[in-house]
């Protein structure tokens, strides 16, 4: 599923006996660029969000055991989807309309799962159709003030002589998000004594809070490790010192050290095969360990009729339920609560980066596996030119047969993409040279360029991963959206953290669901080294 953020409100005071418990704004701005959690940039579509059907619910953080309400109207316009949302009066809802009213909270996120997309030459997933399913209330925002909660009407009723109002009458609006509305009343309400009370104990974050803060950095991250802190602080004096899995000694430099530059890394956190392919939202909404993906086994016909009133061709489609089960992919740390307390905001984002890009690298590695283990071999290279190019297209040939559909990747180790790049004719010019431009030749003199992947066999586009066994080179059609041959699903749960008193620890996990599935088998092919 993807979950957008999107920002201000001002709050309007209601008239009449009945509390109107209801926020109205921007859902989702269209045309403009915004990046999800996971990373990827997406653009949603004038008309990509519906306005009919079920209404989506109103949840607190993306929390479905967290309702508060639901939407009451979608207006779809040329700018973006406005909303109206009816706010619960259950305790939830009631805590929810507080912190609307403080302005705790005044943005909204929205939670789809995209139907009809592509990509762009920039890799912006652009999404054209998707089912909305729910309506988040959050504190941050992706779009700005581009997306945002517009008015807050009415949200706790109180006593009529707590309320003085002017004599002026408003009618109220039948659209509330008409950019034609009436003047607000204004409300007076009595000024009472502010009793002194005890300061509010601080709650650690939640998983989802502490991402979203790691996302945005700067003052955001900061505040919140501040605070962490301080809470730590109070607590030391009621604690004793016991060991973590990730201690103070585990992180030199970090501590009394000033770090004058970045850490080295040295992972690359790529997922080249599952960029070429693309991550898919899970159909049943990430809610059951399998889903089913039809396909069809056997088409319908089509034939002559010959003679005239003798019956015409008749073939049953028959469709395949195909089970794809999910694997689910987890990493963790402890750390020690001297750890946490005594270094910098850095030390523990360069520990989340790395448990993320762990991630990032272990479902790329499945996803790689996955694919060599269902492609089917159309012949054995024997490392010359000629044989190269015969075996390409006798692939080519294996997967356009029957379909009509053309090959797109090469998908190929390192070291295949090392043997690629140094085959030469006869008089020792390369056969796929760089050119430049983006452009390539064949048997022709040019610019080699060992430094990166460049460079497109038969027109192919060349996908080089390291998580590939040795001798690996899959000719197959990905990313179309029509066609493709493999298909990668994907649901990043996110980041999860536990304090842990009986060690004086923060157990921190990184986890998320994965899927892949050969829709097409004949499709994917293999070129195997003599």
């Amino acid at each position: 599923m993807i979950k957008l953020i999107a920002g201000d409100f001002t709050l309007d005071a209601a008239k009449g006996d009945a509390p109107r418990r209801t926020i109205s704004g921007t859902a989702v701005p269209y045309n403009v660029p915004a990046r999800v959690s996971d990373g990827t940039e997406v653009i949603f579509k004038p008309g990509s969000l519906p306005v009919d059907g079920k209404a989506p619910r109103l949840f607190m953080f993306h929390d479905a055991s967290m309702p508060v309400g639901i939407v009451t109207e979608r207006v779809d316009t040329e700018q973006g989807m406005l909303f109206t949302a009816k706010v619960s009066a259950s305790s939830q809802g009631q805590d929810a309309m507080i912190m609307l009213q403080e302005t705790v909270i005044d943005q909204v996120s929205v939670g789809v799962n995209p139907t009809k997309f592509s990509y762009d030459e920039a890799g912006t997933m652009v999404i054209e159709a998707a089912d909305w399913t729910e309506l988040s209330l959050v504190p941050i925002g992706a779009f700005g003030d581009m997306a945002n909660i517009a008015s807050v009407a009415a949200s706790i009723p109180h006593e009529p002589d707590e309320v003085v109002t002017v004599e002026t009458e408003v009618q109220e609006q039948e659209q509330p998000m008409s950019e034609v509305t009436a003047p607000a009343v204004e409300a007076t309400i009595p000024t009472a004594p502010i009793f002194a009370q005890a300061k509010r104990e601080f709650v650690l974050p939640s998983a989802g809070e502490w991402m979203a803060a790691y996302h945005i950095g700067g003052d955001t991250f900061s505040n919140m490790n501040k605070a962490v802190a301080e809470y730590s602080a109070s607590k030391r004096t009621a604690l004793q010192a016991a060991a973590g899995d990730v201690l103070t000694t585990d992180t030199p430099g970090l501590l009394s050290t000033v770090v004058l530059g970045p850490l080295v890394q040295d992972l690359n956190f790529l997922r080249p095969v599952v960029e070429a392919v693309g991550a898919r939202a899970y159909p049943d909404n990430g809610q059951q360990k399998t889903f089913i993906r039809p396909t069809i086994t056997t088409h319908t016909s089509v034939a002559a009729q010959s003679p005239e009133l003798s019956a015409v061709s008749a073939t049953t489609m028959v469709i395949a339920s195909n089970s794809v089960s999910k694997t689910t992919l987890a990493g963790q740390v402890t750390l020690s609560a001297q750890d946490v307390s005594f270094t910098s905001p850095e030390a523990m984002s360069l520990i989340l980066n790395d448990l993320m890009g762990e991630y990032m690298i272990a479902s790329d590695n499945l996803a790689a596996d996955n694919l060599l283990t269902a492609a089917t071999s159309s012949g054995v290279w024997d490392l010359t030119v000629a044989d190269l190019l015969k075996s390409v297209y006798d692939s080519a040939v294996d997967i356009s047969n029957g379909r009509n559909w053309t090959p797109t990747h090469m998908f190929v180790s390192p070291d295949v993409w090392g043997q690629l790049g140094q085959l030469a004719d006869t008089t020792g010019r390369p056969v796929f040279p760089f050119i430049g431009a983006g452009l390539t030749g064949q048997n022709a003199l040019g610019n080699a360029n060992a430094s990166s992947w460049n460079g497109n066999p038969l027109g192919l586009q060349l996908v080089v991963d390291s998580n590939f066994a040795a001798k690996t080179m899959i000719i197959t059609r990905v990313g179309q959206g029509q066609g493709d041959a493999y298909e990668f699903y994907e649901s990043i749960r996110g980041l999860q953290s536990l304090e842990n008193p009986s060690v004086l620890g923060r157990t921190m996990s990184f986890h998320g669901f994965v899927s892949t599935f050969a829709a097409i088998p004949g499709m994917i092919r293999k070129i195997t080294q003599a």
